[in-house]
């Protein structure tokens, strides 16, 4: 399941924080899963690796803005 960009509004950063620790950690099982064994949806990786991108730079956002202020 992709996170849509316009979802991050409705979350506050340590949630955010807790939703990209979940996200690596995921991305961990499936590489490691891809390794060892076949993947049932190698394209799962793609999906959370940009979630995690998308997370990350929507955090950067917020800092920038905490900092112009």
């Amino acid at each position: 399941m992709a996170i849509k960009s316009k979802e991050f509004k409705e979350y506050a950063k340590p949630e955010l924080d807790d939703k990209l620790k979940q996200l690596e950690e995921e991305l961990f099982g499936l590489k490691f899963q891809s390794k060892t064994s076949k993947l049932d949806k190698p394209h799962k990786i793609k999906l959370v690796r940009r979630d995690i991108a998308r997370i990350k730079t929507f955090l950067s956002q917020l800092q920038a803005k905490e900092k112009s202020k």
